[in-house]
């Protein structure tokens, strides 16, 4: 039956044999957080061949068993089996079953997926050569490092982090049973979502591992009565937004990687896991207001990226929001007037009129229409978000002046410098306006927001950051004023939700035309956060301001952000006078501004 196998690839291929191909992979560029743990992988679809010999018996055992029992005593196939599929297929013209690990290796190396007896046979020749080529161990490694155990995981390494989030080597003998079991259909046995059909598949490996050895009777019994928990979730999945942003970064660098890369990063996978939680589950709590997308960042003082979200969900929407979005600020632009202001000498007790304002015939109106507070201090007009003030004082030290402010510290947009631009018009990104708040908490140094550390390749390095130099950006008092305002605007402002007890906190609300856009930016001592809430239509939410749902996403995810840096106050910040580059200044349509919650949208 052999010989018929081989005149058949004789009759496809021509007068002699086909030659093995060799064997390609392309590179892989695996993610890690600052701990060292795998956030994602991007290139190449399958990773390095396995080590089996690395890992417990138990998990190749289990394969082993339940694909092909009698794998380390054949030569490439199994004679029993292919008669009887040889037979099926002559008669109903379609190869079934009866396939060793080593032909399969075959097929997933060099062949596709067509069930003919043509390919069939180039396939056996195939296996005889991948025998009289490899090791048994290291054809089960590249066996187990290409097969597909669905949710996207190629590989078994793959697998074993997707369903139980730890490396191979870790997985107990349950585990790998239910890995195991998998792969003879991953839609049926899908570990998810048909979790009682893959325990009963993963009952019938263990039954198999005991006759082939691999384990005792007693070892089987005590492993059928565990359930192992099975995230449904990727539990690196959240930070998909920030590997997207990353890579792009890594394929600048290394255009043409010609060997598995390792790119270390600045993430912090509690912290994105804890935005990743808060976006979706204050987006969902706010459903009904026809809010459907929101994006976190956290930046330290030194502008490390330690989260980013882009939405709430990468698998259905992977536009990056965080980086990519460029949405109207409101008035969490504000700050970038009231700092302008007081680098030009006017201090937080400074006394301004709360009043009807016309600029240029644009006459800007608070979120109470027809009611204003009269005379009362920058620092209360800040905290109470009172737009007649801010678009005042904007014309009054100038537009230009405050687009240059804005740069220096971090917003990298064209900025506008129509009247409106006052109250938040301009179109920024989170990303851009974390890096600009982190300035506030770090003792007035500008950053540069980066994610990767370090990329290593072969055991070399060949990309190492260094550490940044400080880039003093606002001085003293200024900087100090400010944050004593920025600090009120939490404890009797628009920001009243957003507070947490025993932190020095600081930090504004935002909210856009027709409730287009709201934000929420706050900080602490070396670390800066903002959120953002809105449509990807740009259509209005209802009524959903900076001081509501982005302050209570910024609280919720702050809650465990805090938790993982150093409790320290916002410093004061240098003393000497920080350097002014060169802005550019583009104009912009702009109409009407206000905030809601003290904070009336701008209108577009």
């Amino acid at each position: 039956m052999i010989s018929e196998l081989a005149a058949l690839a004789l009759a496809a291929q021509g007068p002699e044999l086909p030659r093995m191909p060799a064997i390609q992979r392309q590179p892989q560029i695996t993610y890690v957080d600052r701990s060292g743990a795998v956030i994602g992988v991007r290139g190449g679809r399958y990773a390095p061949p396995v080590d089996v010999n690395r890992l417990p018996k138990h998990v190749p055992g289990a394969i082993v068993a339940i694909e092909d029992r009698r794998f380390y005593e054949h030569t490439g196939f199994d004679p029993r089996g292919m008669a009887s599929a040889v037979v099926g297929g002559l008669t109903g013209g379609r190869m079934r079953g009866a396939s060793t690990i080593t032909q399969q290796t075959a097929r997933l190396l060099f062949l596709n997926q067509d069930r003919t007896l043509e390919r069939k046979a180039i396939e056996l020749v195939y296996a005889v050569e991948l025998e009289k080529t490899y090791s048994k161990a290291q054809i089960l490694g590249m066996y187990m490092s290409r097969a597909y155990f669905g949710a996207g995981a190629y590989g078994y390494e793959a697998a074993a982090q997707r369903y139980f989030n730890k490396p191979a080597a870790k997985l107990s003998i349950k585990e790998a049973a239910m890995l195991a079991g998998v792969l003879k259909s991953p839609v049926n046995y899908d570990p998810i979502n048909q979790y009682e059909a893959c325990l009963e598949r993963a009952n019938l490996v263990l039954d198999v591992m005991v006759e082939n050895g691999v384990i005792t009777a007693a070892e089987r019994d005590k492993a059928k009565g565990q359930k192992p928990r099975v995230w449904k979730t990727a539990p690196n999945g959240a930070a998909q937004y920030f590997v997207d942003w990353v890579d792009g970064e890594v394929r600048r660098m290394v255009p043409k990687p010609n060997r598995d890369l390792i790119v270390e990063t600045t993430l912090d996978q509690a912290m994105e896991r804890a935005a990743g939680e808060a976006a979706k589950s204050v987006v969902a709590r706010y459903k009904a207001q026809a809010t459907d997308q929101a994006a976190i960042v956290a930046i330290d003082g030194q502008g490390r990226v330690r989260a980013l979200v882009g939405g709430t969900d990468h698998a259905t929407a992977p536009y990056n929001r965080a980086v990519n979005a460029r949405r109207q600020a409101g008035s969490a632009w504000k700050p970038f007037v009231y700092l302008t202001a007081l680098e030009q000498g006017r201090t937080p007790t400074t006394e301004v009129v709360d009043e009807p304002v016309t600029i240029n015939g644009w006459s800007p109106s608070n979120y109470d229409a027809g009611s204003y507070l009269g005379p009362i201090t920058l620092e209360l007009a800040l905290a109470k978000s009172v737009n007649t003030v801010a678009a005042r004082l904007a014309d009054e030290v100038g537009r230009p002046n405050i687009a240059a402010t804005a740069r220096r510290i971090g917003i990298q947009s064209a900025v506008n410098t129509d009247p409106a631009m006052a109250l938040g018009t301009t179109l920024v990104s989170p990303l851009e306006m974390t890096q600009a708040y982190a300035a506030f908490s770090n003792g007035g140094n500008r950053v540069q927001a980066y994610g990767i550390e370090r990329i290593r390749s072969g055991g070399q390095v060949i990309y190492q950051k260094r550490p940044p130099a400080p880039v003093p950006a606002i001085a003293n008092p200024a900087l100090s004023e400010l944050n004593q305002m920025m600090r009120t605007v939490m404890v009797a402002g628009t920001g009243g939700r957003a507070a947490a007890p025993g932190y020095d906190l600081a930090g504004k609300t935002g909210t856009t035309s027709d409730y287009k856009d709201a934000w929420f930016c706050g900080y602490t001592g070396y670390l800066a956060s903002c959120t953002w809430m809105g449509r990807d239509d740009a259509k209005p939410m209802g009524r959903i301001s900076g001081a509501t749902a982005p302050a209570e996403m910024w609280r919720q995810f702050m809650s465990t952000a805090l938790k993982r840096v150093p409790n320290q106050a916002i410093p004061v910040g240098p003393a000497a006078p920080a350097p002014a580059p060169p802005v550019q200044v583009a104009s912009q349509q702009t109409a009407e501004d206000s905030d809601q919650a003290a904070e009336e949208p701008p209108t577009d």
